[in-house]
């Protein structure tokens, strides 16, 4: 389970260090791809798979089926770890997300998401303020 969040330093080859604590649920590979908001999702492998499975059960013959699955599977990289455990981001993610030298590191359950740090505190901010509205709005769907 990733919860948590870390601020990290992004090398200029684009190596980042991953919080020792997830390194071990990491550990037969992970995957990072194109994520929402403008940042980065990391998985396992093995909820990767999973993901990418239910994708490809999405009907082709609907556009927005077709995009998603091209922004999260064309998007993919399969990543490993060095010994120091770190993983090199692709540049093509990297400018994605806008990744700069600090980075902040989300655990969200399943994944975890890669944000510039500047606009991880922006959009914490946004959140913050609507989190009432929010809570209220997923009420409706029985959280």
């Amino acid at each position: 389970m990733f919860i948590g969040e870390y601020r990290h330093n992004l090398d200029s080859k684009g190596r980042l260090a991953i919080p020792a604590k997830f390194r071990s649920v990491l550990k037969k590979g992970a995957v990072a791809t194109k994520g929402l908001d403008g940042c980065l999702f990391l998985y396992s492998k093995d909820e990767f798979l999973k993901i990418a499975k239910n994708l490809s059960e999405l009907p082709i013959s609907q556009a927005k089926a077709r995009a998603f699955s091209r922004h999260m599977l064309a998007g993919a990289m399969d990543l490993e770890f060095d010994n120091q455990g770190r993983i090199t981001l692709p540049e093509y993610l990297r400018s994605f997300s806008n990744l700069k030298k600090s980075v902040i590191v989300a655990g969200l359950y399943d994944h975890l998401e890669v944000w510039d740090e500047d606009a991880w505190v922006k959009y914490k901010s946004e959140s913050e303020k609507n989190s009432n509205s929010i809570a209220e709005e997923l009420g409706n769907l029985g959280i």
